[in-house]
């Protein structure tokens, strides 16, 4: 979800709580757009983040420790100079804006009390924190703007501060029916878009969540609706601006297959089929969903050479694929020359020399051929000719066959370890992968081939009848689920004839229900080459039925005894322990 101003408003209440009439005891500027402000307040020290960071505008309580440079930026040395040791009198958010302002009073110079406010923006790439006087003229930010980078707002020292109102948005706080109405009616577009694009503080999802609450088309045009369509619409709106105005939030993360998909403070139906985790705080909330995104995209970040690898191995397998495809197809005239030759041998003597063709009787089905023939040869030496040709292709469709089966086989490992690396969680998941890799010759050994410090783990799934479910992230961790982990009579889950993981169900000496046999397979789906389908089919089996061709490459298996089950790929409502 956006930083939109409903976050903005949850999180300013939060910092208005806890922050009011404390005292700025440390600022640190670790890096060039963000702040750390350590805080003393009711006996208690609170370390606050304000980030202006172009892609992930951020504040939150609770901030980690940073190192900070030797020699402290400009901007910090004169929030030092004017609010070391000030009071924090009050923390608020014009409207429903994107920005938070902290009103700080400290002593001067002359040991006069005055007030300062320093202010967050949270608008994106706009983000900036100011420091203005008493008077509204800016003192500094952390950011220069000057007039040839923004024809809209200068925000240099000395210049008025304003908020900018660029877009002609209205404030949706206390919004009566015929103003609401009257502010959208006019809006090109779905009412979803317009919700957003007209009212300060709204954030598409939010948009979404309107229109969905009043049961319309998120794609019908504003100027389409009934009176009735306006009547639920602003029903739907009211609720939640009451909510937002009343402090009544909702503080939540929803996940996707274990995956942060977006946080909200409020409730969002549009993602009811979700997972969900709730939090006390908006910091907390703020905190541990940009923390697991970093974690994300961290691991992306280091998986970014295996997927260059696998990903280049892949294609220059499929294009052998072809080439060897293009190759058996050319064989594929190898019986028609063994007929001629066997053919040509056998009514020889009623063929004519010099013949450049002959017709004759073809006994295995009765009809008559027309055989070419080469008017230099005899008979038998067109017949040997034909045999040769035979023969020549008949080895390339055999030797070609079996390249192929290798192709094929070395493909489906391939893509099963693509497979692999995008489920990786954590950087141990990814050096196990690599050290596939390099046992499967598609990575070289070498002198800084690093050993695994910390072994993977499995992801572990909770059924909603209380069995633990395994799925494997990579294939070193398929195989040891699958023949170490998995007893004779546990239950055992894979994509039909795709890449994907063994998902493993310990049963003990209970019967496993239908429901469970579904989330197994559920689970086998999504972490399967085809999660995008809308549905996979699945095979299922005992373990006591799985066998390892020898020699067979990690998390190879066969089998010949199974059931088969067709499921969609959604695994939202199952637990993850």
């Amino acid at each position: 979800m956006a930083f939109d101003g409903i976050t903005v408003s949850a999180l300013t209440r939060e910092l208005s709580s806890a922050l009011t009439n404390g005292k700025i005891s440390k600022i640190t500027q670790p890096e060039k757009d963000e702040l750390i402000l350590t805080i003393r307040c009711g006996g208690n020290n609170y370390k606050l983040l304000l980030s202006a960071d172009a892609s992930l505008p951020l504040a939150y309580l609770n901030a980690p420790s940073k190192v900070s440079p030797i020699t402290a930026p400009n901007f910090c040395m004169l929030l030092r100079k004017y609010i070391a040791n000030g009071k924090i009198l009050r923390v608020y958010q014009p409207g429903l804006e994107r920005s938070i302002h902290f009103e700080i009073e400290h002593f001067n110079e002359m040991k006069d009390i005055v007030r300062k406010t320093l202010i967050l923006e949270l608008m994106g790439k706009h983000s900036n924190i100011i420091f203005v006087n008493e008077d509204g003229i800016i003192l500094d930010s952390i950011k220069h703007i000057p007039s040839s980078i923004s024809s809209v707002r200068e925000v240099l020292p000395g210049r008025e501060y304003f908020l900018p109102d660029t877009q002609n948005k209205i404030s949706p706080i206390n919004l009566g029916f015929d103003e609401f109405r009257a502010a959208l009616v006019t809006m090109p577009g779905a009412i979803s878009k317009a919700l957003y694009q007209k009212f300060t503080g709204l954030s598409p999802i939010v948009g979404e969540e309107i229109v969905y609450n009043a049961k319309l088309s998120p794609q019908k045009s504003p100027d389409s609706l009934s009176y009735e369509e306006w009547s639920d619409l602003y029903s739907a709106f009211r609720n939640i601006m009451s909510a937002v105005e009343g402090g009544d939030f909702t503080l939540q993360i929803y996940y996707e297959g274990g995956v942060p998909r977006d946080f909200s403070c409020i409730p969002l139906e549009v993602y009811s089929a979700n997972e969900c985790k709730s939090y006390d705080s908006a910091s907390a909330m703020l905190k541990e969903y940009y923390e697991q995104k970093e974690v994300i995209t961290r691991i992306r970040q280091k998986s970014s050479d295996l997927r260059r690898i696998v990903s280049t191995a892949i294609e220059r397998n499929v294009k052998k694929l072809n080439i060897q495809t293009s190759q058996l197809k050319s064989t594929s005239k190898r019986e028609t020359y063994k007929i001629y030759g066997e053919l040509l041998s056998a009514y020889s003597y009623q063929i004519e020399p010099r013949s450049r063709s002959c017709e004759v009787l073809n006994y295995y089905n009765n009809e008559m051929i027309t055989i070419p023939l080469d008017d230099t040869l005899t008979p038998i030496e067109n017949a040997n000719h034909y045999f040769d040709r035979y023969n020549k292709l008949k080895r390339t469709f055999e030797a070609v066959t079996f390249q192929l089966k290798e192709t094929e086989a070395e493909l489906n490992y391939l893509r099963s370890v693509a497979c692999s690396i995008d489920i990786a969680r954590e950087e141990s998941d990814l050096t196990e992968i690599r050290q596939e890799l390099r046992r499967a010759g598609v990575i070289r050994s070498g002198s800084n081939d690093r050993k695994v410090s910390q072994k993977s783990r499995p992801l572990h799934y909770i059924s909603s009848d209380g069995f633990d479910i395994f799925v494997g992230k990579n294939n070193l961790q398929n195989e040891e689920l699958s023949f170490k982990v998995a007893s004779g009579n546990d239950w055992w889950f894979h994509a039909k004839q795709m890449p994907g993981s063994h998902v493993i169900v310990k049963v003990g000496n209970k019967e496993l229900p239908d429901r469970t046999f579904e989330e197994a397979a559920r689970l086998a789906a999504f972490y399967s080459y085809g999660k995008n389908s809308e549905k996979v089919e699945i095979d299922y089996l005992q373990r006591k039925h799985l066998k390892k061709p020898n020699g067979s490459k990690p998390g190879f298996v066969i089998y010949h005894t199974n059931y088969s089950m067709l499921v969609p790929t959604d695994i939202t409502k199952i637990q993850q322990a």
